[in-house]
């Protein structure tokens, strides 16, 4: 039976769900490229889940799909923008889904890096000036304490964009103070995450430039003055010919993980001069498939490799959309119609922040990949929540 789907400026049109999914086979981590995916949480529909309240998660739901990505060779980036960092997950929260989720992991021998920030901070008002004085040294403070939580608990760290250094830091130089800092103390290497001002406006400017170039150089530098400690870069900025440029100019040794969610097979598949691993948002709702497309890319079939995964791009451009940053909804409403989940709620609330048509035009792509495990209960759960927008049937 068809479902009436809204579209823009109030039209709709007949979507004809798909009968047949693609089945997708647990299997082993691609040996050619390294691939985390971005994990959401799946929060409490019980609980008071307003703006601003505590998050409330229910770990059952949230390590199972954790295990799902695992089955099929992915590594897991745990706590990071994609579980809303920032947007509705509170440290305390954070902290405990990186205690679980790295036991999880050592448990069923997954691949975990998590997120090191400084959102502990809150509104603290930072000061200004140099390190040591204020702003920069609770700045600091604030990674050193996530850094040694995430290494306490056995995960590889990723050093997040901090909005709270965006403020503090008054040059370049604080940059690289910070992250040295940070790079000297860490115990083996880590990921340093560039996250650009389409996931979150306040990190407009970072590594002490809104010129990208001079920002670059400055990235670079942290890179070169600490290349031992740095497994890896994680480049969010939406610009593929920026990412191939970043990629060519990293010391050997040093990996680049695309977080492009507009041009990763591409970037994935690589040029005549390297490629990209990858730490993908968009790998959340994708996760069997990207993980079997990668795996192509073992045996040399770049070819095979593109017609999988090329496919895909529609969708991931679809849920990355601007405003970019609220991606997560997307996510969460496709984790529902697969079945990973009971319910369309998220910490913060934030099931709001994408509209119907929207929402609609997911569940369409999805459903015409082939995506959802079970058609049926997807066009069922579909259905249900058309109802209650007043989308007649």
């Amino acid at each position: 039976m068809s479902l009436l789907l809204p579209g823009p400026s109030g039209t709709t049109r007949r979507h004809e769900p798909r009968a047949d999914p693609l089945a997708f086979a647990p299997g082993p981590p691609a040996r050619s490229r390294t691939v985390f995916a971005a994990a959401h949480v799946v929060a409490d529909s019980r609980a008071d889940l307003a703006p601003g309240a505590p998050a409330a998660v229910d770990w059952d739901a949230t390590l199972a799909f954790r295990r799902h990505l695992w089955s099929h060779g992915l590594g897991v980036a745990e706590a990071m923008d994609t579980a809303q960092r920032g947007m509705g997950l509170d440290w305390p929260t954070a902290a405990e889904l990186i205690r679980r989720s790295a036991l999880e992991a050592a448990a069923v021998g997954g691949r975990i890096a998590c997120g090191v920030g400084t959102d502990q901070l809150g509104t603290v008002q930072l000061g200004s000036g140099g390190l040591g004085s204020g702003g920069l040294a609770e700045v600091r403070a604030a990674y050193e304490d996530q850094l040694a939580h995430v290494e306490g608990a056995g995960a590889q760290p990723i050093l997040m964009a901090s909005r709270a250094l965006a403020a503090a830091a008054r040059g370049a130089e604080d940059y690289l103070a910070v992250y040295g800092h940070l790079l000297r103390q860490a115990s083996a290497p880590v990921i340093l995450h560039w996250l650009g001002p389409m996931f979150d406006p306040a990190l407009d400017g970072y590594w002490g430039s809104s010129d990208l170039a001079a920002a670059t150089d400055t990235f670079l530098d942290v890179i070169a003055a600490h290349p031992d400690k740095v497994d890896g870069v994680k480049v969010s900025l939406l610009d593929a010919r920026r990412e191939v440029e970043l990629r060519r100019r990293l010391p050997e040794g040093v990996r680049c993980y695309t977080g492009d969610d507009f041009h990763y097979p591409e970037l994935i598949a690589g040029d005549e001069h390297g490629f990209s691993h990858a730490l993908l948002g968009a790998f959340d709702p994708l996760g069997p498939l990207a993980a079997r497309a990668v795996r192509l890319l073992d045996e040399g079939d770049t070819d095979a490799f593109r017609a999988a995964l090329d496919p895909t791009l529609a969708l991931a451009r679809h849920l990355f959309e601007p405003p970019t940053r609220f991606y997560k909804t997307g996510v969460v409403f496709l984790a529902w119609l697969a079945g990973h989940q009971t319910h369309f709620t998220m910490v913060g609330g934030l099931q709001s922040a994408r509209s119907l048509p929207h929402l609609a035009r997911a569940y369409e792509l999805a459903d015409g990949l082939g995506l959802f495990p079970d058609p049926g209960r997807a066009e069922s759960r579909m259905r249900s929540f058309l109802t209650v927008y007043g989308v007649a049937q």
